[in-house]
């Protein structure tokens, strides 16, 4: 678990960190956002004790690292934006110095040889890093985080600058990681949060402006409970079937999508689930949902308008 408590960061007058706090849940992959110069980085320096701080607390596992560093970095494994790579070595080489380095108790073959068979470098073991692909230099900066088993990951940008098989084969691995390891995960590339992340904290002007999962942060920043269906039929018959459903305070059709089928906006309470009872009727008059999906907002819409100011620690999205 990890906790920080009114974490703070001051260069002078410059508050690059402003008394920020927020928990990290044992087995919990947490999606860390911001936009440039948020704060973000300052944030994951002092949590993997690179920078120290001006106040607050960050616990790792329950230990301070401001104040035991050496102990609390025994729990972390970190892959900064740039890897730490020495390029003249072999992967062997490197891997082998790292494991020396972290002082590793496990037995060193096979322990190196889980690690790579685990982030798939095993047919590069003996190459020299400088010759490797992007792709592979960020799986071998992978690799050295986990030697040593931390119970906590903490990765910044892990796929910036690969294509879009590497990303993909990096988000799956991570995925993977969240079901063994506790994950913090930075990137710029929204889909890939909201693919892997169980939870986000979103950072801006050096401040939390968010806390909890993208589903509880977009409905308490939007007004709107609405699902969009597209059904089959004659569309006025359509609107009283719909209208009938408890829970449904309007709806709405435009014009026909497909041959035979309408889309239909439908508000409701945002209290009642009305999924179930739309499919009863609908196959009750023997027609068809073509198309049934949420107007809430995306990951891409939260992001913009909580760094944009928007309020919402007063509707529950902030902790």
């Amino acid at each position: 678990m990890i906790e920080v408590k009114n974490l703070s960061k001051h260069y002078g007058d410059k508050k690059a960190v402003n008394d920020i706090s927020f928990t990290v849940e044992d087995g919990i992959i947490l999606g860390f956002l911001g936009p440039n110069g948020a704060g973000k980085s300052t944030t994951m320096n002092m949590l993997t004790g690179y920078l120290s701080a001006t106040g607050g607390q960050a616990l790792i596992n329950g230990i301070d690292i401001l104040k035991d560093p050496i102990k609390a970095k025994e729990q972390i494994g970190y892959l900064p934006e740039i890897p730490p790579l020495y390029l003249d070595m072999t992967v062997k080489e490197y891997l082998d110095f790292i494991y020396d380095l972290k002082k590793c108790k496990s037995p060193r073959e096979e322990h190196i040889k889980q690690i790579c068979k685990l982030v798939k470098i095993t047919d590069v073991y003996n190459r020299i890093i400088k010759n490797l692909s992007k792709g592979y230099k960020q799986r071998v900066g992978l690799a050295q985080a986990l030697i040593g088993n931390p119970p906590i990951l903490i990765l910044d940008e892990p796929t910036v600058g690969l294509d879009p098989q590497q990303i993909i084969d990096i988000r799956n691995l991570i995925k993977k990681l969240g079901e063994r390891h506790t994950v913090i995960l930075s990137s710029h590339i929204l889909s890939e949060i909201q693919a892997v992340c169980d939870k986000i904290v979103i950072i801006n002007k050096g401040q939390v402006v968010a806390d909890d999962t993208a589903e509880n942060i977009s409905k308490s920043i939007s007004e709107d409970h609405r699902l969009i269906v597209r059904i089959d039929g004659t569309k006025e018959e359509n609107i009283k079937l719909i209208e009938g459903i408890s829970g449904v305070t309007s709806v709405s059709a435009d014009f026909e999508r497909e041959p035979g089928a309408f889309e239909y906006v439908i508000e409701t309470d945002g209290e009642t689930d009305i999924r179930k009872a739309l499919f009863e009727r609908v196959a009750e008059k023997n027609r068809h949902i073509l198309e049934l999906k949420s107007a809430e907002l995306t990951l891409e819409d939260i992001f913009l308008k909580v760094t944009a100011g928007e309020d919402i620690s007063a509707k529950g999205g902030k902790k």
